[in-house]
């Protein structure tokens, strides 16, 4: 590839001189490791349910360069286009949520799921980046002075959400976004005494999800008392840890995705630490770590509060994700389906979190002045 001079006015040569290559270096490693790992874990998934072997390694291989294209093209837009972009997305995700309580199938009690032209979509992995970028937009104007009501538009959104978000249900989904956009209120100015009342109902919305909804008091039982369910899943992953030791037993010889059901997807570092080692996962919490201290020190300087806002938003998703779905791998929290980001088997994670992350490198590249 012929080098690109700075002086470069195209599209291409304005945006290759003020995007941030290390983090888009760093989310291709991501990628490239995560095709590898749905390589080696997916094969006896797909075999235990009677399907072809490279099932899985098919159907992501086929949604990953689309997921390009939209990182991609989504980083190259300006401030305001990533604001548009973002209301259209929202506005069709919560579309496709009601859709998908009207019409979407029952899995394993929940109705996340729809499926479009025979493809399975969960529009609540579109809902995240978009409302974090659409309650960041809303708070830094009745910040800024614009005549609206600003946080009463913004909290009336987020009740929308929510109650779509617990009639599917989807708790898990639900606190993600629920620290999202209390974080990003805090930091546009939140009166201290909200602060604490928030606080409060937290703990109270948390006690609330404990009561109702049975699978959720069903896995913090189980976390809190091993003999009080079944724990086989995490109980198999601890212990492909221990057998991959320091370096791995290799690429192909492990074992514990013969018997986890879910060794592609929540459970793949399990895959990883078996086959590749203590090393691979270190590696693999060290490059999430580095995404989030270099998309950080970005904001850490810019004097636009939407961009602030926004991207504070995205990456405390991205950290969240990866955190949780990390720590219930490891049995340090209650299981929780949620994707290790840009890694575990999923096609709506892995396009939801390419426009999360193409819209954080989009509000983060180099501005002279006021432009966008």
């Amino acid at each position: 590839m012929p080098a690109i001079a700075r002086d470069d006015s195209s599209i291409f040569g304005r945006w290759w001189w003020t995007v941030d290559r290390w983090t888009l270096l760093g989310i291709g490693v991501l990628m490239a490791f995560g095709m590898m790992l749905i390589f080696a874990a997916s094969p006896p998934v797909a075999e235990r349910i009677g399907l072809d072997p490279l099932h899985f390694v098919r159907r992501q291989s086929i949604v990953l360069f689309p997921s390009i294209i939209v990182l991609l093209f989504v980083s190259m837009l300006t401030v305001r286009g990533v604001r548009r972009l973002s209301a259209i997305a929202f506005g069709g995700a919560i579309a496709l949520m009601v859709l998908t309580l009207l019409i979407g199938p029952e899995i394993k009690g929940a109705q996340r799921w729809v499926v479009i032209s025979g493809l399975s979509v969960q529009p609540s992995e579109f809902v995240k980046p978009a409302f974090a970028i659409i309650a960041a937009w809303i708070f830094a104007s009745r910040r800024l002075g614009a005549d609206i009501p600003g946080y009463w538009m913004s909290a009336g959104l987020y009740a929308a959400v929510m109650a779509l978000l617990l009639m599917q249900p989807d708790v898990g989904q639900a606190i993600v976004i629920s620290v999202i956009w209390f974080s990003q209120w805090f930091l546009a100015g939140l009166p201290m005494i909200w602060v604490g009342l928030f606080c409060v109902l937290g703990f109270v919305a948390c006690i609330g999800a404990y009561l109702l909804f049975p699978h959720v008091a069903n896995r913090i039982d189980r976390f809190l008392n091993l003999s009080a369910g079944d724990t086989y899943q995490v109980d198999r992953a601890m212990e492909a840890f221990l057998n991959g030791g320091l370096l791995g037993r290799g690429p192909g010889h492990g074992t514990v995705k013969v018997y986890i059901p879910d060794a592609h997807a929540d459970f793949i570092l399990a895959v990883a630490g078996e086959e590749f080692g203590l090393i691979a996962c270190l590696f693999i919490v060290l490059l999430f770590a580095a995404i989030l201290v270099r998309g950080f020190s970005r904001i850490l300087h810019d004097s636009n509060l939407f961009v602030v806002l926004a991207a504070t938003g995205l990456l405390l998703q991205f950290g969240l994700q990866a955190l949780i779905n990390m720590a219930s791998t490891i049995n340090l929290m209650p299981t929780k389906g949620m994707t290790l980001p840009f890694i575990s088997y999923g096609g709506s994670s892995l396009l939801a979190l390419a426009f999360g992350m193409g819209a954080l490198l989009a509000l983060t590249r180099k501005r002279v002045g006021g432009q966008e």
